[in-house]
């Protein structure tokens, strides 16, 4: 995939993080900014947020970029550091660079379409059905390989399995839906 050209705010927005840093760090992102940037759809967002946090202070990060810092006044879009998140065990490996030739200590990094759909499993809003519904629609998504990541890598980790194997069956139905579709 392409390096992406990211759009406003968020292109003068993390500009601002990179420069307020002085070393080498990665961010891991997921949510409607992945959505929107990485896949291009139109989804508006306010906020990026961020499972995993690499070579900086999470807590810097946050009063750096977080809600109500300097940075989120500016630019009216901000980092949340996301403290409980379901993703597969195996998601590092998957991860996709996100404009990483625009920063010069900032790595930007993005979950793969599978593990970004699985990360949202749980909460299965409205917006979730979406977001998951836009991506089968460009052929990013495969039945098979979200069942295996859910069963081997996720159901594990999850409180109530049951209830969310039902969810990952609606899922898959949904993509197998869109497919007939497309």
């Amino acid at each position: 995939m392409p390096d992406v050209v990211l759009r406003p705010p968020w292109d003068a927005f993390l500009a601002d993080v990179d420069a307020a840093f002085e070393a080498p760090f990665e961010l891991h992102c997921l949510g409607g900014f992945v959505i929107a940037q990485l896949h291009d759809f139109e989804r508006v967002t306010v906020d990026v947020d961020i499972i995993e946090v690499r070579g900086a202070d999470v807590r810097a990060v946050a009063a750096t970029a977080g809600k109500g810092s300097r940075l989120h006044r500016r630019h009216d879009v901000y980092m949340d550091v996301v403290t409980v998140a379901a993703v597969p065990d195996g998601y590092e490996e998957r991860l996709i660079d996100l404009a990483s030739a625009t920063f010069k200590y900032l790595r930007l990094r993005a979950l793969e379409p599978h593990d970004l759909v699985l990360a949202k499993l749980t909460r299965n809003i409205d917006r979730d059905r979406e977001d998951l519904k836009r991506l089968a629609s460009r052929g990013l998504l495969d039945a098979h390989v979200l069942r295996s990541r859910y069963e081997n890598e996720l159901r594990y980790q999850l409180g109530r399995p049951e209830r969310e194997d039902l969810t990952l069956d609606l899922w898959i139905d949904i993509i197998d839906e869109v497919g007939r579709e497309r």
